[in-house]
């Protein structure tokens, strides 16, 4: 069984009995089959264009959006004290990190 979700709810074997007789009552539900899949048309033949367009611009890209400035990765050994301090204080402690480098940074500037 798939790992589920904190506070999914899975239908007892009653409920799931229950549940398929409705959508076998239903003349509008049915399975979708290989018969079904063959015929399927991609959505870009079935809308007009303009319409298909508006679908499109409306999906969202997945994921996070991308920063105006991103972060650039680097491995950087720490030591162990000093990491779990940052740890202990819990989601964002990478971002901590981030901004006690900067303050150093600002209060001794590096000289070339």
């Amino acid at each position: 069984m798939p790992k589920l979700k904190p506070g999914t709810i899975i239908p007892t074997p009653e409920e799931d009995v229950a549940i398929n007789a409705g959508i076998a009552a239903d003349p509008d539900a049915r399975e979708l089959d290989d018969e079904w899949s063959a015929k399927a048309k991609p959505a870009s033949e079935v809308f007009p264009p303009e319409i298909y367009a508006a679908l499109v611009a409306m999906k969202r890209p997945r994921g996070r959006p991308k920063a105006d400035e991103t972060k650039v990765f680097t491995a950087i050994r720490l030591d162990a004290d000093v990491l779990a301090a940052f740890k202990s204080t819990g989601k964002g402690w990478q971002t901590r990190v981030n901004a006690a480098l900067r303050q150093f940074i600002d209060e001794h500037p590096i000289r070339r």
